[in-house]
């Protein structure tokens, strides 16, 4: 990517977090934005490979870009009681300046969750309320066929990291460093392509 791309897509990053500003995550006790940035700060402090930081980082930037791509808003999906479809919006989105290594595991992070409900005894327990009602609308848990499928699935795995890390994104009281903190990450992420 030549870097006058990489700085329209850094542009358009910091612009739909802070169009976001105080978007609430469905319910949970954090905003939108805290939920990423959060799910990025752990994946960095867990020494997890770049791309996948940035991959935790915009995980849920479908449900602030969806609209754009076609796809329900978080609150209007939320209050229709269906599947935003948040995974493919943001991966959608993402894909005009980042490769599989990113759009996969965000793409499939909800189906990562639809997995590990049906893979992992306990799992499920550690969901939130409104995780629980969101696995409902997007499928509830896979059918052995679909884990099989999804086992052979390229960054399948890389998307369950990202789901551990998903559940994890939702403390009200940590701070995390804000997205313009990640300039330089994501400049590299997008300059290795």
């Amino acid at each position: 990517m030549i870097t006058g791309d990489v700085d329209v897509a850094i542009a358009a990053i910091e612009a739909a977090f802070t169009s976001a500003e105080g978007m609430q995550y469905l319910g949970e006790g954090v905003t939108m934005i805290q939920h990423q940035l959060q799910a990025g700060a752990l994946a960095s402090a867990a020494g997890l490979p770049e791309a996948l930081v940035v991959a935790a980082l915009l995980h849920d930037v479908g449900h602030m870009v969806g609209h754009l791509v076609g796809e329900d808003d978080a609150a209007s999906a939320l209050a229709a009681d269906v599947d935003a479809q948040h995974d493919v919006a943001g991966a959608r989105w993402l894909g005009q300046w980042f490769g599989p290594a990113i759009t996969e595991p965000v793409r499939l992070h909800v189906a990562a969750k639809r997995y590990l409900v049906s893979t992992e005894p306990g799992y499920a327990a550690l969901l939130s309320d409104p995780s629980v009602h969101t696995l409902r609308l997007q499928g509830g848990p896979m059918s052995p066929a679909e884990v099989a499928a999804f086992d052979a699935l390229e960054h399948g795995r890389d998307a369950v990291r990202l789901r551990r890390l998903d559940e994890r994104a939702k403390d009200a009281d940590r701070e995390a460093p804000r997205i313009q903190t990640h300039r330089d990450l994501i400049r590299r992420v997008l300059l290795a392509g």
